[in-house]
């Protein structure tokens, strides 16, 4: 298993200007923050990150501005996913992994391959892909789910290695940790689910709370790891109003809100996606008072 996937990647925001361009200057601020509070490894142009909404040539920018913006030489992982098979192998093949640990590749959305459709998908990509694959399963964005049976499969690939899962079953965590291979490796894609995921055998998670509050978010992740799980589940408790509020208003609406209130960067997104409403601003702002994570 990598080391170096181990405990919490933060799943970067990306910022914008006024005029929508990427604000560089407030991702090297949320970069910094991150960085320097504890987080693990960083992840680049994943869902958090707005991918949906970035043109290629801004994913290759954020790629190398992360890339020299890196003050702790953090890890790095990259997503590229899709449903467009040719496409997302284009976009490997179009991107510099130097220096990247790993690929992220989320499941294909909207036109429901099956199962078979699945495997066929990862395994090109696999083929193609310079550094290893982490699969991303979150059905709540994409409808179509990897099945356990397809997972085993892919698992079997020499250049699949992990899987963030974003399913929210505590019963399927189980049964992946007993099923799959030793050296495969699990990760939480649900915040507010790190603690008892990690009781059952997950090494850890990609993160979009990271970005707010990366030193708390660490050490609870860590404490689970180390099998103190007294200390990760008071944090984990902490953390349950962020996780609805978070989501409220969509990722990552409210994560980059509470970057805003730390002074880190504007709250704007780029539409369809809009800027927090006032209400869940407020509501924000008063959580974060009342756990005590902003004074």
């Amino acid at each position: 298993m990598s080391t170096k996937l181990k405990g919490v990647g933060a799943a970067l925001i990306t910022p914008f200007n006024e005029d929508l361009s990427i604000d560089f200057d407030g991702l090297k601020k949320v970069i910094d923050f991150i960085s320097n509070e504890g987080c693990d490894y960083l992840v680049v142009n994943g869902t958090t990150g707005e991918s949906a909404t970035t043109t290629a040539a801004e994913k290759a920018e954020l790629l190398a501005f992360v890339k020299a913006n890196n003050p702790k030489n953090l890890p790095l992982v990259y997503g590229a996913g899709g449903n467009n098979t040719a496409a997302v192998i284009e976009h490997i093949k179009n991107t510099d992994f130097e220096g990247v640990e790993a690929l992220l590749s989320v499941c294909p959305y909207y036109n429901k391959p099956p199962q078979a459709g699945l495997i066929a998908h990862f395994e090109a990509i696999a083929d193609a892909s310079p550094v290893p694959v982490i699969l991303y399963n979150v059905p709540g964005r994409t409808v179509t789910s990897l099945s356990l049976e397809t997972i085993l499969h892919l698992a079997k690939h020499p250049n699949i290695i992990a899987l963030k899962d974003a399913t929210s079953s505590l019963e399927q965590a189980m049964t992946l940790t007993y099923s799959v291979p030793k050296d495969f490796i699990l990760l939480s894609g649900d915040d507010n689910l790190v603690t008892p995921q990690v009781s059952m055998g997950y090494q850890g998670v990609i993160s979009v709370i990271a970005n707010g509050f990366p030193k708390e978010f660490h050490e609870m992740t860590w404490a689970a790891l180390n099998g103190d799980f007294e200390k990760a589940a008071a944090y984990q408790r902490r953390f349950l109003i962020f996780d609805d509020l978070l989501y409220r208003e969509s990722n990552p609406v409210g994560i980059k809100k509470v970057c805003a209130i730390r002074g880190l960067c504007d709250a704007r997104l780029r539409l369809p996606l809009v800027e927090a409403s006032k209400g869940l601003g407020e509501l924000l702002e008063k959580a974060m008072k009342d756990e005590g994570f902003l004074a």
